[in-house]
């Protein structure tokens, strides 16, 4: 009875996995907990979440970023003006200090997919390449979460 429990424990971990997020790392960057979220049928627009933490010494720039899923892909912030909050592209991109973590995540900073293809289906993974100015480009991949999920939950 204990190996038959402990065998399905073992299979239900690699049926898990999949949706487990990678860590990936350029230059002095390390890139972690890549995310999203499942959207809509209709929806039009979707957003991308990672952490981003320099170990390096000198500052690096998130400048850009791409994906075969969408036809723009933006770095965007959020943040309240007045008692609105407003979403806008970073022209210049998002400044990765050294030895900080930045946090893309919802409500603040995130990658901001447009005009998407298809919807963002749960379980499946979007691929993502990220551009910095000093490190250079790497190709990750998004798990999509459920539709609602918050930060942590995944």
């Amino acid at each position: 009875m204990f190996i038959r429990t402990l065998s399905l424990i073992a299979a239900a971990a690699l049926v898990a996995s999949p949706a487990l997020a990678q860590d990936y790392k350029v230059g002095s960057l390390e890139i972690s907990q890549p995310w999203t979220r499942a959207t809509a049928p209709t929806a039009k627009a979707g957003g991308g979440f990672v952490t981003i933490t320099n170990k390096g010494t000198a500052p690096d720039r998130l400048i850009a970023a791409r994906s075969t899923t969408s036809a723009k892909v933006e770095i965007h912030e959020m943040k309240m003006d007045g008692n609105v909050m407003r979403m806008r592209e970073l022209d210049k991109g998002l400044e990765i200090p050294p030895g900080a973590t930045v946090e893309l995540k919802p409500g603040g900073n995130h990658i901001m997919f447009m005009e998407l293809k298809a919807p963002f289906a749960k379980d499946t993974r979007i691929p993502v390449t990220l551009v910095f100015e000093k490190s250079g480009s790497i190709d990750i991949e998004l798990p999509v979460q459920a539709l609602g999920a918050q930060p942590g939950k995944h």
